[in-house]
């Protein structure tokens, strides 16, 4: 995980490093996914969240693009 300090730094390290520009997320945003992710992990029945519950959580937050599929055979 890269964080970058605005869009343009994003851009520029992408081309710097001819790379292509996938989908991002905000600090809010991961701060939220780890709160759905991590809500019960001290509980004797945590578990990993299954893909369509992973789904959810990413949509909940506004993580829709096809990149952010857990089943997607492609990033």
């Amino acid at each position: 995980m890269l964080f970058f300090r605005s869009e343009d730094a994003l851009n520029e390290w992408c081309t710097a490093h001819r790379h292509p520009r996938r989908p991002t997320a905000t600090l809010p945003q991961l701060w939220q996914m780890a709160v759905a992710w991590y809500a019960n992990r001290l509980s004797p029945q945590a578990r990993r969240p299954d893909a369509n519950e992973i789904r959810q959580i990413f949509a909940r937050i506004g993580l829709t693009d096809p990149f952010w599929d857990p089943q997607a055979d492609r990033f």
